[in-house]
């Protein structure tokens, strides 16, 4: 695989996951929302037309998940707008666009694992504006667009869930966590690479991509603790993870119950043995460990 990259929302989790884990053959340019306004249309097209990227990956969004309620402008500047001057500026000039979607685009409402092609149905303006994003792409670009749909993405970079955890694990004695929202926790490194062999193997289309397994996020919290503990990261804190109600912790966005998605054609596609979340999980908290000298 050769050719020129360009990642926009390169500050974000899988931004500098891409970085980390782009391989050699490629010419990487990483750009922040301050240096490539997603949302500028004209701004866009410009530096597309003048730098001419073989691949574009747009790994920029509005994520605020309960915020967006709120900011649904914003969010849909970014999620749907930006997400369309992408691929008016891939069609223009020739390069392959990869975009990254959501399992918030579907209702949650489902008892088994969401194919691709199901029907999507999101529940808040987070998953609405990323829906609205998906459609625009595939409405310029057809099949030719590359959707990835993930969940729960967290790195050792930035904030998520994980490092929350930890940080509230550290001072408090007792968390109540939701155990009512099913999905699968994604290593952002993980999903880079991936990225990189979706590349390679020339996937077009929809694609599902999460680590193994699934978990409520009270398992997941449960693992971060454990996990935490025994490297050493939380030393002798103890704090009591209890599980709670989507009812008990009411929030602005309302959210899937159930938002797995089926990755099965995904992993045989590219012939990928996945991690399962925990083992993921166990990796990047090892990131964290600090460094030790000789």
């Amino acid at each position: 695989m050769m050719g020129k990259v360009l990642v926009v929302g390169a500050a974000g989790q899988l931004g500098c996951e891409l970085s980390r884990t782009v391989p050699k053959t490629i010419e990487l340019i990483a750009l922040t929302e301050s240096e490539l306004d997603i949302t500028d249309q004209a701004v866009v097209l410009e530096w597309i037309n003048n730098n001419r990227p073989d691949w574009i990956i747009n790994a920029a969004a509005y994520t605020a998940v309960d915020r967006a309620e709120e900011q649904s402008e914003l969010a849909y500047r970014v999620n749907r707008d930006g997400a369309a001057n992408m691929a008016l500026a891939a069609k223009q000039s020739g390069a392959k666009l990869i975009h990254i979607s959501t399992d918030f685009v579907f209702d949650g409402c489902k008892s088994s694992p969401y194919q691709v092609d199901d029907l999507p149905n999101p529940r808040n303006v987070y998953g609405a504006s990323k829906q609205a994003g998906d459609e625009a792409i595939l409405s310029t670009l057809s099949g030719d667009a590359v959707i990835i749909r993930t969940a729960w993405v967290y790195s050792s970079h930035g904030q998520n869930f994980v490092k929350t955890m930890l940080r509230l694990m550290s001072e408090r004695d007792e968390l109540g966590i939701v155990t009512d929202q099913i999905g699968t926790p994604t290593s952002a490194k993980g999903l880079a690479r991936m990225i990189w062999l979706s590349m390679d193997a020339g996937l077009t289309g929809i694609h599902h991509w999460t680590d193994a397994g699934v978990a409520s996020w009270y398992d997941f919290a449960v693992a971060i603790y454990e996990e935490a503990k025994a490297l050493g990261l939380l030393e002798d804190r103890v704090c009591k993870i209890k599980p709670i109600r989507t009812l008990d912790y009411p929030t602005p966005a309302t959210r899937p119950a159930c938002s797995v998605l089926d990755k099965t054609t995904t992993w045989n596609t590219l012939a990928i043995e996945p991690d399962h979340w925990r083992v993921a999980l166990r990796n990047m908290l090892v990131e964290l460990l600090p460094v030790q000298n000789d």
